[in-house]
Formats: C-alpha cells, structure tokens, sequence
C-alpha cells in the first residue's frame, strides 16, 4: 500500500514522495519585469531543502498584460529564462522535482489598462471591463502559451503545468459564465484549452508530463459542477494532458476563501471522481495541511499525489515534519538530523 513518502513515476518524471508544494502567487517581482528575485531563489529552495517531492513555480504569465498584479513573474521573453534556471538548478540540488505554472489571468488581470478575455464581462464591480479577444488574437494567445512553455523546457523544469482553473483564461473560455462568444472559440469551449495544451506538447519532450489545473466546480448559480467539468477533463485528456490539479471555485467565490471550503479535505471528492471516471492521474488539493490526512488520501488511492498550500507558507519543512510526525523514512539534511530523530 503507498503512502505519503513512497515514490511515484509518471512518464520519466519520479519524485521522492508524493508531496507537492502547489503554485502560489508571491507579487515578489521588484522591477515588474517578471524576472524571478531573491526572494523567489528563497522561497523556493528552501522548501526544497524541506524535503518537498513536487514544487511547481506560482503562476507564470505569457504576456505582460496576461498578469494577475504587476509583481507577478513571467516567461514571454527570452531574457527571463536565466533567472528561472538558476531555481531550477538549485532546487535539483536538494533532490526535488521541479514545475511550472503558465497562465494568463485574463480579465483578472487587475495592472493591465485594458485586460483581455472570452467576453467583455467584468468579474465583479471592482474590476475592469475586459475586451473580448478578436478570433486571430485567441489564436495568436495559443502561440503565447507555446512560446512561454518552450522557454520553461529551455529553464530546464521537469513538468509544465496549464492554469486552467480559478477564473482565469483557459477557465474562462471553459466556463458558460464568461464565454459568450459566437465563433468557434464560444462554439466549442474547449476549443482553446485543447489548442494550448497541443501546442504545449508540441514543445514538451515526449517523456514529459503535462499538467493541468482545473476548476472541477463553479459555487455560483449558472456555473458548471462535476459532470461537466468530468466531461471536459476527458477532452483535454484526449488531447495530451497527462495528470490533473483538481482544484475548484474562480468564477464565482474561491473555495479557499471559505465559501464554501470551510472543512479539511473538502476538495478531496471532485479530485477522486476525476480520477475514477476518466483513470487519470490527480493531484488532490484544498486544506490537507494534517499529515495523517493528506497520508490516507494516498492510503485510500483518492489521489496520487497532494499538494499541501497554506501548510508550506507557513512551514518550508513541512514535509520533514509530516515524516516525523508518520513515522516514515526521509532524507534529512545532514545539518538537520538532530531535529528529526525519532
């Protein structure tokens, strides 16, 4: 039976543990060039030294205009790259696994003058209206994709991660709530997603895995649940994703935000139905901060992997702790032993 610490493959892609320290906005860029700083080199390396299987880099954008707040890191120019590399190396060094995030928040994109969505509908009264995207300009974002993620193979990371999920673009050509396009791109609402995450492969080694992270459930009246949200996980299966990162909420409230995610494990349900309907692999997400919980969600086979959020901001270490607390075997930094002693 696996637990927490045992190993895990996917693809070429093998991790220690099945831990993963999940994507989270720093709004750390100083020069708003979306080039990684210290801080992230920090942030970063230590929850690798903390013993993490799995770290995937916060949410990374594909245009300057594609970013939540001015601080947030980007991939749409070559000369990011370095930065990007220089984490990854390190982060290698403590023996993690290393991912990226590549997104666009559309019309959740608060800094940009005139943000860019689906359809000109704001996401509530304290943002701007978007302009909806002409047909060749949501071709042309395909390409964006596919040039940020070349750039992240070029950083060396070990996996790419699609943002799919939490209202921003891809969830947003997904979302009956927000496209209300009449070409092709309202047509068929996966239309997008789908051309994404080709073009991402198109770029990927073959032995690479492809990540995304969905929304598996919209909390607002009008917006999709689990049925829906099963149906369109199986087309961009179909069309290369290798794993998802079921997460919810983004068009409506954030079930982070404790409407309604109020319980541990709460997700939990719609990263296990994902993987029984479509026998997928899934990341579970969502309040799994307790060891002997985020443990028997692997014991139970509910996930394959989980993604502790909250948890590791406020401990890097997270993940030695969790080993101590279960009573299982880790790699502890030489210089660490004599914490974790059991």
């Amino acid at each position: 039976m696996n637990d927490l610490f045992s190993s895990y493959r996917i693809k070429e892609l093998e991790l220690k543990n099945r831990i993963v320290m999940p994507p989270m906005c720093q709004y750390s860029v100083d020069a708003g060039d979306g080039i990684p700083t210290n801080w992230h080199q920090h942030h970063y390396v230590s929850r690798a030294i903390g013993g993490t299987g799995l770290i995937i880099v916060e949410m990374t954008d594909v245009e300057p205009d594609g970013r939540i707040t001015d601080g947030d890191l980007g991939l749409w120019a070559d000369e990011q790259i370095d930065a990007f590399t220089k984490i990854v190396d390190e982060v290698h060094q403590h023996g993690a696994k290393i991912g990226i995030q590549i997104a666009h928040a559309g019309r959740k994109a608060q800094d940009a003058e005139t943000p860019v969505a689906p359809s000109a509908i704001a996401f509530d009264e304290t943002f701007k209206t978007p302009r909806a995207l002409e047909t060749e300009e949501v071709r042309e974002m395909v390409d964006k994709f596919r040039s940020s993620v070349r750039r992240a193979v070029q950083a060396g990371f070990d996996v790419i991660e699609l943002h799919g999920a939490h209202g921003y673009l891809i969830h947003q050509f997904i979302s009956p709530l927000t496209n209300k396009r009449e070409d092709e791109y309202g047509k068929d609402r996966t239309k997008f997603g789908v051309e994404v995450i080709k073009a991402a492969k198109s770029e990927m080694p073959a032995d690479m895995p492809l990540i995304m992270r969905i929304s598996a459930k919209e909390y607002v009246e009008g917006g999709y649940g689990l049925e829906e949200s099963i149906a369109f996980s199986n087309v961009f299966k179909e069309a290369g994703v290798d794993m998802f990162h079921v997460s919810s909420g983004g068009e409506g409230p954030i079930g982070a935000d404790g409407r309604p995610g109020t319980h541990a494990s709460y997700q939990t349900p719609l990263a296990r139905e994902i993987k029984k309907a479509l026998g997928i692999p899934v990341i579970a997400v969502g309040r799994l901060d307790d060891p002997n919980l985020a443990n028997s969600i692997i014991g139970n086979e509910e996930a394959d992997l989980v993604a502790v959020g909250r948890g590791m901001l406020r401990n890097p270490y997270w993940a030695l702790e969790a080993s101590k607390t279960l009573n299982k075997k880790i790699d502890v930094p030489v210089q660490y032993e004599r914490g974790f002693k059991h």
